[in-house]
């Protein structure tokens, strides 16, 4: 099964946001991935509905929506209006996880769970069955151009392992400090989804770059 590339507009040049569009829809890129953060679950603000509504209008592919917010089953619905193809909350951020995965899939939308770097798998044993997607976040999430930090492999391959023995539709989706340098290695421990930011429109040729993403062959024997 080809693994799929998504992405993050956090990093594109928002003067030309047009262009950074354009870009993922004529590229070999798979999803468009959105980070929306409030300063308060992760110190740093980036935007809300109105961009994501105006981003999904002109997306002809998946529009993948990460909530780094607090409190996200406020704002599930709104997000599923503005043209979120999935939403992922992060377990977090969740009082009531369970119920919140239940309002995203009511919304529409397919429902994902992101897990930061501390957060250990199991928080996900109740609720893997609900999910779509994991997110397993290799940086700490609210900025872009992290180190990618290598232990969160390990969580990979524990999230790849539980879907597997849990018969889970959930597929793995991985950001931060994603590269060439490391996407292999990614792939390998179970993950499906790259998210790619700074690496993709950081360079001189970003369609290049996913291009490039998208024929890592990893070896199948390392798929859990």
């Amino acid at each position: 099964m080809s693994h799929l590339v998504a992405p993050s507009l956090l990093a594109a040049d928002f003067r030309r946001l047009d262009r950074a569009i354009e870009l993922v829809n004529t590229s070999e890129a798979d999803w468009f991935h959105l980070d929306v953060m409030d300063g308060r679950f992760v110190p740093n603000i980036s935007f809300g509905q109105f961009i994501v509504e105006q981003i999904a209008a002109e997306a002809s592919k998946y529009v993948d929506v990460h909530l780094m917010i607090e409190d996200p089953v406020r704002y599930v619905e709104s997000f599923a209006r503005a043209g979120a193809t999935g939403i992922t909350v992060h377990a977090e951020a969740c009082t009531h996880l369970h119920r919140v995965i239940q309002v995203i899939r009511e919304s529409g939308a397919k429902a994902g769970v992101a897990l930061n770097p501390h957060t250990p798998v199991n928080v996900l044993d109740h609720v893997i069955e609900d999910l779509d997607l994991v997110l397993i976040m290799t940086v700490n999430p609210g900025f872009g151009g992290q180190k990618f930090i290598y232990h969160s492999l390990e969580k990979v391959r524990q999230t790849a392992e539980l879907i597997a023995v849990r018969n889970s539709r959930a597929i793995i989706e991985v950001d931060g400090g994603i590269g060439l340098q490391n996407a292999q290695k990614v792939l390998e421990a179970g993950a499906r989804v790259l998210v790619a930011g700074s690496a993709v429109f950081g360079a001189d040729d970003p369609a290049a770059v996913i291009r490039d993403l998208k024929a890592i062959a990893p070896n199948p024997i390392a798929y859990v």
